[in-house]
């Protein structure tokens, strides 16, 4: 490897470190771990809604056969599962938001800053609903709008977490509201008290922005957020180019050894899962305009874009069984058959490697590119279905391609075609390794 190369790879590798570890997309990044089980059961419980027990859905339902009508009595309790997940889902990501970026402040475990987060969120929050009864508009008061609590207010829910534990956490640090009490009070109450006054005060400021906005501008702050942050980034990473543009720089930070995912996974996951979150609720909803759902949404990047693993490294190994006469190559490919079907590959990377082999980063690069615009023109244009539900990340491909988008034949097909695809991609390069020089059996 060239001085160069090493420089580079250096330099990047301290810029990576830097992004993955900054607070606040670590916040981000930790919160939605852990949210994973509120995104999977809503996505779940709507499923099962729609093809077991509804009579009513436009598509297949077990309740439709015959003799399995009584399958219709589950709906509501699946419905309520669901409405307790991804309806509130954007509160629990504030509390969790919340949370972790006071414990990147020093705070330790602080749920109270979690409670923080929440109140201030929806200190913030318009509350009030305008509906139609009867030809005539009403304004209910005292509520929450679900556009609120559910997928559409995650960006505002992320950027109040953020903005209130920061002031929450500086005047908790700051030791000027500190209450000093007998040593035979409990020391849970003496926290208490000394968090009263940041508490008051950071709430309050949120809630003093929202009124300002209101006052000065007769719009919420949910409405300025959205249309001028939310909707324009939406726009751009819902689009074709914006999520082209993002899975490649995941790739670029995976070709140096960089776990790119991870570098993105704070920008990437907040949109994407609101995107798939939203489709839910328009299937749970009964909408069956499909303008009016998210083509790209987490669900199709894992469907069409990860196929194998980032890279779409599933193509890499058919195409070595197919055509490389290393035997390294068709070693490391045999360890790796069974972890790349559940979409982990990191025994290709770092096994063969593809990490800076100059034969393999190409397609390692383009692959993903190529297959991820396949599945666009191919759901645009109505062949395949729309990613609807959640899925598991590790959903094995076909799978992952007929639950996602509730049995769409067409989506199974285009997946099928992304795998081909990634085979035909991949070959040269296979063939072109080849010629290289064995200098070392490399083993997994």
């Amino acid at each position: 490897m060239s001085k160069f190369t090493d420089t580079a790879s250096e330099k990047l590798l301290i810029v990576a470190g830097k992004i993955s570890n900054e607070k606040h997309m670590a916040s981000i990044k930790n919160a939605f771990y852990t949210l994973m089980p509120v995104i999977l059961t809503g996505a779940f419980c709507t499923l099962i809604t729609n093809v077991v027990c509804s009579t009513t859905t436009n598509g297949i339902s077990l309740a439709k056969v015959p003799g399995m009508a009584w399958l219709g009595m589950f709906t509501d309790l699946f419905n309520a599962a669901n409405y307790a997940t991804l309806n509130f889902f954007t509160i629990a990501a504030v509390f969790l938001i919340g949370m972790e970026l006071a414990k990147q402040n020093g705070l330790g475990e602080a749920p109270d800053a979690g409670v923080v987060a929440v109140c201030s969120f929806v200190a913030v929050l318009p509350t009030y609903v305008t509906t139609t009864v009867n030809d005539v508009e009403v304004t209910i008061s005292n509520v929450l709008g679900k556009d609120y609590t559910a997928a559409r207010g995650l960006f505002l829910g992320m950027v109040i977490a953020l903005t209130s534990v920061e002031i929450y956490s500086a005047l908790v640090k700051s030791h000027v509201f500190d209450f000093k009490m007998p040593d035979s009070v409990p020391a849970n109450v003496t926290k208490s008290f000394s968090a009263l006054m940041p508490f008051a005060l950071t709430v309050l400021a949120c809630a003093a922005v929202n009124f300002a906005t209101s006052k000065l501008f007769n719009k919420s702050l949910y409405a300025i957020i959205y249309t001028f942050l939310q909707k324009p980034l939406e726009s751009v990473m819902q689009g074709l180019p914006g999520l082209l543009i993002l899975m490649l720089v995941a790739q670029l930070f995976w070709c140096i050894g960089i776990h790119g995912n991870q570098i993105i996974k704070a920008v990437r996951d907040p949109l994407l899962n609101a995107a798939i979150l939203a489709n839910t609720d328009l299937v749970a909803q009964g909408i069956t305009d499909m303008s009016q759902y998210n083509i790209i949404n987490m669900s199709f990047w894992d469907t069409y874009m990860s196929l194998g693993g980032s890279g779409c490294t599933l193509g890499l190994i058919i195409a070595i069984f197919l055509f490389s006469k290393r035997a390294d190559y068709k070693a490391i490919a045999k360890l790796s058959t069974a972890p790349a079907i559940f979409e982990i590959n990191e025994c290709m990377t770092f096994g063969l490697p593809i990490v800076l082999n100059p034969y393999l980063v190409i397609p390692f690069i383009i692959t993903p590119l190529i297959t991820g615009t396949i599945g666009y023109f191919a759901t645009a244009s109505g062949f395949a279905g729309v990613a609807l539900y959640a899925m598991p990340w590790t959903t094995p491909p076909i799978i992952s391609a007929w639950l996602s988008t509730g049995g769409s034949i067409g989506a199974v097909i285009t997946q099928i075609i992304c795998i081909v695809v990634s085979v035909v991609i991949y070959t040269p390069f296979v063939l072109l390794a080849n010629k290289e020089p064995v200098e070392e059996e490399t083993a997994c």
